[in-house]
C-alpha cells in the first residue's frame, strides 16, 4: 500500500527542497502553500499517513491535530526555546548552535512527543540559516517516514521564548559591534523585516553583514549594505515574520 504525505510550507527555501528531495522519495506527496487549502474535507480526500509542517504562520485547527499525525519543527532543543521567533531569540541569547526538534503537534504550543532531534549551526544570515534549516528538515522528513519511529514526551525544565515585536529590529546605537552584527543578520533572510535605523526624514535597512576581526586586538570592523529610503510613518509597527 502507498502512503499519502503532506507538507504545508509557506517558504521558498521549503519549496525548493521539497522538489530536491521528495520528488524521488516512495509515496504519494502533495504541497499546501495556502492555509485555506488546510481543510478538514481536503485532508479527508488526500488521506494522508504524516502531515509536515516545516514553516507556517498560521494556528492548526485543533480538530485536524486530533484526526491526522501533524509534525513540526522547532529551531529549539525543547523543552528549552518553545514559543516563538526562535531563531532571533537564540542568537540574542549568544547561541552558536541548537537542535532542531520533529514534534508532533498538540493544542500546546511546542509541547508534543519528539520524534527526532538533529544538531543546526546558527552560524551567518537569516537567510543561510533557513536554507541549511530546509535540507536538514526534509533529511529529517525522510527519515521519519522510513524508520516511523515513535515519539518520546519531552523532558526537562521549561523555558518558553516569546514572539518579537517589530520594533524590536530597530537599531539603538548603544550595541556592542557584535550585538549589532547579531541584530542584522539574524533578521537577513527573504520576507523577514530588516534591522533598521531612522535617521531624519530616511530609514536606513541593513543586511549582509560581514564582522572581521583585526590584528593586534584591535576593535574588529562590521560591514553592511545599506539602503537608505524616504522614512515611512511608523516603521517599527510593519508585519514581523519572525
Amino acid at each position: 500500500m502507498t502512503n499519502n504525505y503532506i507538507v504545508a510550507t509557506i517558504k521558498d527555501w521549503n519549496f525548493k527542497e521539497f522538489d530536491r528531495v521528495l520528488s524521488d522519495s516512495p509515496g504519494n506527496w502533495t504541497l499546501i502553500n495556502d492555509h485555506s487549502q488546510l481543510t478538514l474535507d481536503n485532508l479527508h480526500s488526500l488521506k494522508p499517513k504524516y502531515i509536515f509542517f516545516p514553516h507556517w504562520s498560521w494556528l492548526v485547527p485543533e480538530e485536524i491535530l486530533n484526526e491526522f499525525t501533524c509534525i513540526c519543527f522547532h529551531m529549539t532543543d525543547v523543552p528549552y526555546g518553545r514559543g516563538g521567533s526562535p531563531l532571533q531569540n537564540l542568537i540574542c541569547r549568544g547561541h552558536q548552535t541548537t537542535k532542531l526538534t520533529a514534534l508532533k503537534m498538540t493544542k500546546q504550543l511546542d509541547a508534543g512527543d519528539v520524534y527526532l532531534k538533529a544538531p543546526l549551526s546558527l552560524e551567518g544570515s537569516a537567510q543561510e540559516i533557513f536554507e541549511r534549516c530546509a535540507k536538514l528538515t526534509f533529511d529529517m522528513i525522510k527519515s521519519i517516514i522510513t524508520i516511523e519511529p515513535m515519539p518520546i514526551a519531552q523532558t526537562g525544565n521549561i523555558t518558553t521564548f516569546t514572539r518579537r515585536k517589530p520594533e524590536q529590529s530597530k537599531i539603538q546605537g548603544s550595541e556592542t559591534l557584535t550585538e549589532l552584527y547579531d541584530l542584522i543578520r539574524m533578521m537577513d533572510a527573504d520576507s523577514y523585516p530588516k534591522a533598521f535605523l531612522a535617521y531624519g526624514d530616511f530609514t536606513l535597512t541593513f543586511e549582509q553583514a560581514k564582522l572581521t576581526p583585526c590584528p593586534k586586538n584591535e576593535a574588529p570592523i562590521l560591514n553592511a549594505n545599506v539602503i537608505i529610503t524616504k522614512r515611512m510613518t511608523n516603521l517599527s509597527e510593519k508585519n514581523n515574520d519572525s
